[in-house]
């Protein structure tokens, strides 16, 4: 039987720090991600991509402020929606052509994915995800007073809104991206953590929040039933004491170890926390294994040569 993989590389490995974010780099980025999955199709693996979105959906809101006063902003859950749509386009087609040029005949699909999250979590009494541009301090109590934002003030570069971040519940389309895999469809699913949305009297409803990109990737893994989730990044290896001079890179992980490790607050909370509490969860709820790596090495690592592998 094929093993299910549920891959998630981050918006940065799209749109990479210092460039522009012209469609071309983008692109560019896009197609070598691609080229690095292709051996995992060939290798027989069913294959659901999720993906980042943070800096293209920073740049959607900023197009949002330059032209306000020429035609309407859209809400968050609407600029996630279009970040999904975007990115899913020059994966699919990149990846098509990846495909076709190694002789296989795949075709790729990008699920539009809501994310339920509950409005009782506690996340939306105390938002902390900073989103958008940077203002002064006049101009952002400004805009706390028109318009009902929270702002805080972003390590010394300026005030910038924050929206909560709640826990992910359920993968809506779970059963439309299951059908799809079954049938032999690489699926792009949950981008940029999903579009958050919450249940109000049998009706669903979008919200203001953003939801962890690899969060959602362990509830997608979960809800698709997948055997491997595997987190891409920008190091090789899961690191103890991280750039610290006894630094020690981690082949393996037992999940009791990983737990230990997160209590003893080796994982900063904006870079490699989210990661390995996405790995624990998803090894925890009766996933296989985990795998946290970099995209350049993600055979390897699916061949226990490379990367960070969290098991039981």
């Amino acid at each position: 039987m094929a093993e299910r993989l549920v891959v998630a590389f981050g918006g940065n490995a799209i749109l990479q720090p210092k460039q522009k974010g012209t469609a071309e780099e983008q692109f560019e980025n896009v197609r070598t991600a691609c080229q690095a999955l292709v051996g995992l199709v060939k290798s027989g693996a069913e294959l659901i991509l999720t993906h980042g979105n943070g800096p293209q959906v920073g740049n959607i809101l900023l197009q949002n402020e330059a032209g306000k006063d020429i035609v309407p902003a859209m809400p968050l859950d609407i600029c996630g929606s279009k970040t999904q749509g975007f990115i899913g386009y020059m994966i699919q087609q990149s990846f098509v052509n990846e495909l076709r040029a190694a002789g296989l005949s795949n075709e790729v699909a990008t699920v539009v994915t809501q994310v339920v999250v509950s409005e009782e979590d506690p996340a939306f009494a105390n938002p902390t995800k900073p989103i958008g541009p940077f203002y002064s301090e006049g101009e952002a109590r400004q805009i706390m007073t028109a318009k009902g934002f929270v702002m805080k003030e972003d390590a010394g570069r300026g005030w910038r809104r924050v929206v909560p971040s709640p826990d992910p519940q359920e993968i809506l389309e779970k059963n439309v991206i299951a059908t799809l895999v079954k049938n032999g469809v690489i699926v792009v699913a949950s981008g940029g953590g999903g579009i958050p949305v919450v249940r109000k009297q049998g009706r669903i409803a979008g919200v203001e929040a953003v939801i962890d990109k690899d969060l959602a990737g362990q509830r997608l893994a979960l809800d698709v039933q997948a055997d491997t989730f595997v987190i891409l990044t920008d190091v090789q290896q899961v690191a103890l004491n991280y750039g610290q001079p006894n630094q020690t890179f981690i082949s393996e992980m037992t999940l009791a170890e990983a737990k230990r490790y997160q209590a003893e607050k080796h994982f900063k909370a904006g870079s490699m926390g989210p990661k390995v509490q996405a790995a624990v969860r998803f090894v925890e709820t009766g996933g296989k294994r985990a795998i946290i790596g970099s995209l350049a090495q993600v055979e390897a690592a699916l061949q226990g040569k490379a990367g960070t592998i969290i098991t039981h």
